[in-house]
């Protein structure tokens, strides 16, 4: 069994580092910038603006509603998606805390 530290990090950096996990897949990237641009997407018509299947959409699809990025809301047979904007702000705002702090006034002397 591995020994993982994850725990051992301050909770802000727990947290940056999950969020950045979230991100990291173009097919999620995309996922978010479509939702953005339209609004709100049925879950079948996702696939059919991005290179993926439908099961990788929907693989996606959870891995963003389980971080709280999108929400989704049954409608019949259909989920309609949209972005959560509370969630991306307080994103936004602990990665700009984060950036912010480590630039400011930086001067590297290697």
């Amino acid at each position: 069994m591995q020994n993982n530290k994850f725990s051992e990090f301050e909770a802000d950096q727990q947290q940056l580092a999950e969020f950045a996990k979230i991100l990291s897949h173009p097919a999620r990237i995309a996922i978010i910038q479509l939702l953005a641009e339209k609004k709100e997407i049925r879950t079948g018509n996702i696939s059919d603006d991005l290179p993926i299947s439908r099961t990788t959409v929907s693989q996606h699809l959870k891995i963003l509603k389980d971080a709280g990025i999108i929400q989704g809301t049954i409608e019949g047979l259909k989920i309609h998606y949209c972005l959560d904007i509370q969630k991306l702000n307080e994103i936004r705002e602990k990665y700009n805390t984060f950036l912010e702090s480590t630039i400011s006034d930086f001067m590297c002397n290697c």
